[in-house]
């Protein structure tokens, strides 16, 4: 079984100051804003995206 990714920042102040938290698995807390937060994968999306003519990416 390999690794979970942590995340780099936080999601509230962007800050890197970040530990696992206590409270189930995908919890996080932020040294710098004192919040705790919660990641979780929901699932692969149905029709994705494709990359546009101008270079940005568009959803199909």
């Amino acid at each position: 079984m390999s690794e979970r990714a942590a995340p780099f920042y936080c999601p509230y102040c962007g800050d890197e100051d970040l530990r696992p938290s206590g409270e189930g698995h995908g919890a996080w807390e932020c040294g710098a804003c004192n919040r705790a937060f919660r990641l979780k994968f929901l699932g692969l999306l149905a029709r994705g995206l494709q990359r546009a003519d101008n270079g940005g990416d568009d959803q199909v």
